[in-house]
């Protein structure tokens, strides 16, 4: 009787720790698809408001247009002189991963 109760807390306590690897597993994918899609939609505005990539949408309607398909969503766009700073937003289990990104030509030195 002493194994079989030993076996069931060593079986909760895996279940547990599998659980909660699992979770954390989940966030961190979630903070990754939210660096990559900060990085594309900042791209895509700075690109737009550059000329170089020619459409009809604004750089931040662009922006969030990418951010969009990257499963995130824009919360925050900036351009100025062909600058765009973006801020994007993606969620997982009820919780928010919010990153960040600029991007423009290079800075002169």
């Amino acid at each position: 009787m002493a194994g079989t109760a030993l076996a069931a807390g060593v079986l909760t306590v895996s279940a547990a720790l599998a659980l909660g690897l699992a979770a954390v597993g989940g966030a961190a994918v979630t903070a990754q698809r939210a660096a990559g899609a900060a990085d594309a939609a900042a791209l895509a505005a700075a690109d737009a408001s550059s000329g170089a990539v020619p459409t009809a949408e604004t750089p931040c309607g662009l922006a969030a247009r990418v951010a969009a398909a990257s499963g995130a969503r824009l919360v925050e766009c900036d351009v100025a002189d062909a600058v765009a700073t973006v801020r994007v937003q993606a969620a997982y289990a009820g919780l928010a991963a919010v990153s960040r990104a600029r991007a423009g030509p290079p800075e002169e030195r």
